[in-house]
């Protein structure tokens, strides 16, 4: 992989040497609410601004009418080759969700990354994840089968998203007692109103193992951009149903006070400061948040340049407890 350039901020993901942006640009919007133009238009921009780290799934997005899954590793790979980069991107992917590839045993995984890969037009995923744990299938299964994939040079690193702390710590100690591919990240769902999933079992174990976290829904659904406000319609988009909830929590109003409060001192956008606070957290590496627009990322990749003093992190924690 190419180095990056030495002023560029990079953070290492767990006990890998995958060096990576402070922000994951979230690819589940590619080939639903961003068509390919737009898309390339979004991952132009996050590229000139010097990001590297890219998450999408085969799954995506599947929940479309008229899709069937894979739609953004497509146009992510389309990108890939079209502007001859891939040597300087971080490509995340997930396995385990797809319509016709659920569940995590070893057929599904191995068969699921060739597919992974033949879309995405690459020799090697970079971070290969389970998209969500399957209780039916050993462990020792499924790690078994991702570290097959990583000796065959199918995968560089794998990690784990949507996974309970006795099933991470209990996949991680038969990595270590068997000498196979271990976890190095988790991707669990966490951001500044959603914090009880990750605070806790799970995050103590990600600390005892040296892992990073990588938090999807970063700016819940869009809630943590401040465009849904209380008595308010809101901006019409495919996941306003999911951000207007946090309204009826009495920390989402309290929550985006402080975020206007601390928001204004920096003069910069509530969306700035709720990443800021995520990856100022313990073991958060990169928190992912996508873009429809070039205008919608531009506080996005803010937020690696925003540090927020001991008062306002403290004045967040509180309003978000």
């Amino acid at each position: 992989m190419t180095a990056s350039r030495s002023d560029t901020p990079r953070v290492t993901l767990g006990t890998s040497d995958l060096a990576v942006s402070p922000l994951s640009l979230g690819g589940n919007v590619f080939g639903w609410t961003a068509d390919e133009a737009q898309s390339f238009a979004v991952l132009d921009a996050y590229a000139a601004a010097e990001g590297n780290f890219i998450d999408t799934a085969d799954a995506y997005s599947a929940w479309v009418p008229g899709n069937t899954g894979g739609e953004s590793e497509t146009v992510i790979g389309n990108w890939l080759r079209s502007r001859g980069n891939r040597d300087e991107i971080v490509v995340a992917t997930k396995v385990g969700s797809h319509p016709d590839l659920a569940g995590l045993k070893a057929a599904t995984i191995k068969r699921g990354a060739e597919e992974s890969l033949r879309r995405l037009g690459i020799e090697r995923i970079d971070l290969f994840y389970t998209h969500r744990d399957d209780l039916t299938a050993p462990v020792e299964e499924i790690v078994t089968a991702l570290d097959e994939l990583v000796r065959e040079g199918k995968v560089r690193e794998v990690a784990a998203s949507n996974i309970g702390p006795d099933r991470l710590a209990e996949s991680l100690r038969f990595s270590a007692r068997e000498g196979l591919a271990a976890y190095v990240a988790v991707q669990p769902h966490y951001n500044l109103v959603s914090r009880s999933t990750y605070e806790g079992p799970l995050s103590d174990v990600v600390t005892e193992y040296g892992l990073s976290a990588v938090p999807y829904y970063a700016l819940a659904s869009g809630f943590l951009t401040g465009k849904y406000r209380p008595g308010g319609a809101g901006v019409p988009s495919a996941r306003a149903q999911g951000a207007a909830r946090y309204l009826d929590d009495p920390r989402g109003p309290r929550v985006l006070g402080v975020l206007d409060q601390v928001a204004a001192a920096h003069r910069v956008e509530p969306a700035t400061v709720a990443l800021a606070w995520l990856a100022s957290r313990p073991t958060v590496a990169a928190p992912i948040a996508s873009a429809r627009t070039v205008e919608q990322l531009a506080p996005l990749v803010a937020a690696a340049a925003l540090v927020l003093t001991d008062q306002e992190l403290k004045l967040l924690d509180e309003a978000s407890a």
